[in-house]
């Protein structure tokens, strides 16, 4: 008889990246790194290498409510992490799926755009899930160029960004790297007023699925039972690593490599 203890689960909504750079299949990977279990429910599919993406179609949503409706009725879900979800209509979706899992915590990635600069989704797609997924989040991870999206400050600092979004959710961490700087800031906000930045070497490089991959890891930390902070500093942590380590299967970004090399050995 099997005795081993079962694996936190965290159920992820997200497209599907066929390349495995990002989406689901960044997801389930950053998730097992941390030692928990990743239920990937569908929201949309997207035509995208590592190079940039050129289409994409959101799922209809008796199919996405069907997909996760399955796993909460089998499974105890202990975390939620959220990604691309490419309309106005999923975001509603999504938040009938949140209102069953009440009291997780829930990690809110706004993706709306590629990697490679592709949108995937339209700005309007981004206040929707600041009005209506922000407020249930326990922490949402926008890039500084998502956060200047959701905050309506086009030219917007972290500190700017994140005065004018902290109404609408827990914590907020702005990650950094998109600019010129020799150490990448990220930067942790919270409602209370409590603040924390992190700092790492940049990597040279550009790279797909890195947002994935940190937002993943966090919900997978958090799953665990660890408090924010220390979620973010560990997820921050491996994610760095899993850059450090990329590499480069196409002809555009890096990919970050999540697992070990023997990690099935």
């Amino acid at each position: 008889m099997n005795t081993v203890r079962s694996r936190p689960v965290v159920l992820c909504l997200s497209g599907h990246d066929p390349s495995g750079g990002a989406g689901l299949q960044a997801d389930i990977e950053a998730i097992m790194a941390q030692g928990c279990h990743a239920a990937p429910t569908v929201t949309a599919l997207t035509v995208q290498n590592s190079i940039d993406v050129s289409d994409f179609r959101v799922l209809d949503a008796d199919w996405v409510l069907a997909q996760a409706d399955a796993v909460i009725k089998d499974m105890t879900v202990a975390g939620v992490k959220l990604g691309m979800l490419g309309s106005v209509s999923m975001v509603d979706t999504v938040v009938q799926i949140l209102q069953r899992l009440q009291g997780l915590p829930i990690v809110c990635d706004p993706v709306l755009r590629a990697g490679g600069g592709g949108a995937l989704g339209k700005d309007e797609v981004g206040y929707a899930m600041r009005e209506r997924l922000l407020p249930v989040a326990t922490i949402a991870t926008p890039n500084l160029p998502e956060a200047r999206i959701l905050a309506e400050l086009p030219n917007g600092t972290p500190d700017e960004c994140a005065a004018k979004l902290l109404p609408f959710c827990q914590h907020l961490l702005i990650t950094g790297g998109h600019g010129e700087e020799s150490r990448v800031h990220n930067r942790l906000y919270s409602r209370d007023g409590s603040t924390a930045t992190f700092t790492c070497d940049r990597l040279p490089g550009s790279y797909h699925g890195s947002g994935c991959t940190l937002a993943s890891a966090l919900a997978g930390r958090l799953a665990l039972g660890e408090d924010t902070h220390t979620a973010v500093e560990n997820a921050l942590a491996y994610t760095w690593r899993t850059l450090r380590d990329a590499d480069r299967p196409g002809a555009g970004q890096y990919f970050p490599r999540r697992l070990p090399t023997d990690f099935c050995n």
